[in-house]
């Protein structure tokens, strides 16, 4: 598995509904300094309908086992199970499913980390084929957004790739 994966600037953009967009970033810049996370949910036709937000509950798992769980929530994410649960249920309910996870990088680039990929390609993750988008945020304001679409599931593979609203 890769250590990292990095935006291919050789890639056109992704273009994501600008409401969608819009809201995924103002969940980063809401929880700013710690990292968000949430879904995007949506169908065969459109699969980038709304964002779900759902906690990032690292800081809890840290302090619970900080061997197990060493970064805090400035540094990792780790989604409520209860809220993602919930969300898949009424997606499910709607005919609708996971097309997507984000995250958020404080300070940082944007790109799927080492833990990122780890997590995505464990057998327990409940979206193995869901893309990922990464929210690069500096200071207070949003550097950029990478979309990482998976390659090969099973070793970690994506290719990454910038985002804009579409028009």
């Amino acid at each position: 598995m890769p250590e990292r994966v990095d935006l291919d600037p050789e890639l056109e953009s992704r273009f994501i509904p600008s409401d969608v967009l819009h809201e995924i970033c103002q969940h980063a810049l809401d929880v700013a300094p710690e990292e968000c996370c949430g879904l995007v949910i949506g169908n065969e036709q459109e699969p980038m309908l709304r964002v779900v937000r759902v906690t990032n509950v690292m800081t809890k798992m840290h302090v619970a086992d900080s061997e197990a769980f060493p970064r805090d929530a400035r540094h990792a994410y780790y989604m409520s199970e209860a809220e993602y649960l919930h969300a898949i249920e009424q997606a499910e309910t709607h005919k609708e499913k996971v097309s997507a996870i984000y995250h958020s990088h404080f300070g940082q680039g944007c790109y799927l980390s080492q833990d990122d990929l780890a997590f995505a390609s464990h057998p327990l993750f409940p979206f193995p084929r869901a893309d990922q988008i990464v929210v690069s945020l500096l200071v207070d304001r949003v550097r950029e957004v990478g979309f990482f679409e998976p390659v090969e599931v099973q070793a970690g593979e994506f290719r990454g790739r910038r985002v804009e609203a579409a028009p």
